[in-house]
């Protein structure tokens, strides 16, 4: 039980972090006419410039942003795979005691100044400081005693995390410049932030838009667009309005009837492609959520197949665990079947039925998704035949996070989650691992199952560990998987842009023609 105890005493608690705002600059649409602009109507705001602490931290649909900007460690191709980052070699040795790394030579921060290997042990160390609110803290203290030999470091193990690397393509893996920081703070960082990624800030209004230009120092494969103005557009239909009167280049995340619609006008065209995001929602360790009888009802009354082809328009694929498909412990075989008789007897139990229902409340974001909001009406249409009766009550992303950090979202809240590099740990683990601070069910079935896993190095052992919780959480329903996303990306002709399987819509992999 080392592991679990060590997992259970690193966890950090969610710290928010607050951003000052950048010099607007020239207004929004003097930046729209500049030649070489490419636009993106975003569906979120960007609260903080820091990708590695806070809650902005471990928000997926901010990464695209953060990418924009600064280089992870280790990148990732389209198709999910690693590649060579600010990294081009990484690696542990035999006995899994010590790691390596190796930084490229050429890469510059926004300011000229040359990336260093002891950025890198700056960055790590500091995402590693406990009170230095990194929300995956617990991760990168698991390395420590850096030593730089060249463009060379190399790190001891303090307790072997099987993801460490992984980490490092993913959430707060991000490099930061060591000089500049300590010259100007956290404050002075959100006032002007500098990377070493394809684009460097030029003007930030909040909530509505951030400017870049690109880095003429930049490493990597130079940019097609000079300029990049993210506008930040959070109500879909205004962003299928940004995208239809040429506002925008691109924009997604849009009702998927009007995606059907806009890919067919012919100055605009569209794609979509089954992403890494799932759409789930959290059970909370509450009454009446306490009654296994309620939390298993709410999962077979949900017709989660009539979901994705009445309301999504096929633009999903069902799911019973919170591993997708092409995730690494993805297994078919755990299914929860829509059984809405079934559902019936197991509220029946527990003194339930659609003459005395049980109440709750679902939390749900409303246009952060495609149809979240009309797929919990859905679903709560389909509770209301079996005996459960939801009351709906909508609330922005940034409050579910908030919310999450102090274990006080409601018994039901859907949520979007995402997993870029396919581990079960940043799926299941960290969703269900009661001592997370991403978790809602923080039961101690759960911590006594999970705890072991962590530093598990037996991989195919590690796995099946894994695969084994999906199981039990099915069994016991913890916690309801509804779908992975089909991303809808509309775009106008002329530009070719490449999906992404984790979600991303990366500006600098857009180009003409």
């Amino acid at each position: 039980m080392r592991d679990h105890q060590i997992s259970r005493r690193t966890m950090l608690q969610l710290a928010g972090a607050a951003a000052l705002p950048l010099a607007a600059g020239l207004p929004l649409q003097s930046a729209r006419a500049a030649a070489g602009t490419l636009t993106i109507a975003y569906n979120v705001n960007l609260p903080s410039f820091d990708p590695t602490v806070g809650v902005s931290a471990v928000n997926p649909t901010i990464q695209s942003i953060y990418q924009a900007i600064f280089d992870p460690y280790i990148g990732q191709a389209a198709d999910l795979s690693f590649k060579p980052g600010l990294l081009t070699k990484w690696g542990w040795n035999e006995d899994r005691t010590k790691v390596t790394m190796e930084l490229r030579f050429d890469a510059t921060w926004h300011d000229g100044s040359k990336v260093t290997p002891e950025d890198v042990v700056w960055s790590l160390t500091r995402a590693a400081d406990p009170k230095g609110g990194n929300p995956i803290q617990f991760v990168w203290a698991k390395i420590n005693n850096y030593k730089i030999d060249g463009q060379t470091i190399t790190a001891d193990v303090v307790e072997f995390e099987p993801v460490l690397f992984k980490w490092m393509a993913f959430l707060t893996g991000y490099l930061l410049p060591k000089a500049y920081y300590e010259k100007v703070g956290a404050e002075g960082f959100e006032k002007a932030p500098i990377g070493s990624g394809p684009y460097k800030v030029d003007a930030f209004e909040r909530n509505a838009f951030l400017r870049l230009k690109a880095h003429p120092g930049y490493w990597g494969p130079k940019p097609a667009f000079e300029t990049v103005v993210f506008k930040f557009v959070t109500d879909p239909t205004s962003r299928v309005a940004e995208i239809e009167s040429g506002g925008s280049d691109i924009t997604f995340e849009i009702p998927y009837e009007e995606f059907d619609r806009l890919k067919g006008k012919p100055t605009l065209a569209g794609l979509t492609q089954p992403i890494s995001d799932i759409g789930m929602i959290f059970l909370t360790d509450i009454d009446p959520m306490l009654d296994r009888n309620v939390r298993l009802a709410a999962n077979h009354a949900i017709d989660k197949k009539a979901i994705v082809e009445k309301l999504l328009r096929g633009y999903g694929v069902p799911i019973d665990t919170l591993e997708a498909p092409g995730y690494a412990a993805f297994d078919p075989s755990i299914k929860t079947a829509y059984d809405p008789e079934l559902a019936k007897s197991l509220l029946a139990k527990s003194g339930y039925s659609t003459t005395k229902p049980v109440k709750f409340t679902i939390q749900t974001t409303r246009g952060f998704k495609p149809k979240d909001y009309e797929m919990v009406q859905a679903i709560a249409g389909m509770w209301r035949k079996v005996g459960i009766e939801a009351n709906i009550e909508v609330y922005e992303i940034a409050q579910h996070f908030e919310l999450r950090a102090r274990h006080a979202l409601a018994p039901a809240a859907f949520y979007n989650w995402g997993n870029a590099i396919g581990d079960p740990t940043t799926s299941t683990g960290f969703a269900m691992f009661g001592p997370s601070p991403h978790s809602a069910w923080k039961g101690k079935d759960l911590i006594e199952r999970i705890g072991p896993l962590w530093g598990e190095k037996d991989e195919a052992k590690r796995i099946a560990g894994w695969k084994a919780v999906d199981k039990y959480i099915a069994e016991e329903g913890e916690v309801i998987p509804l779908l992975q996303y089909v991303q809808p990306i509309i775009h106008k002709k002329g530009l070719k842009v490449v999906a992404q399987a984790n979600g991303m819509i990366l500006p600098q992999l857009v180009t003409q023609g």
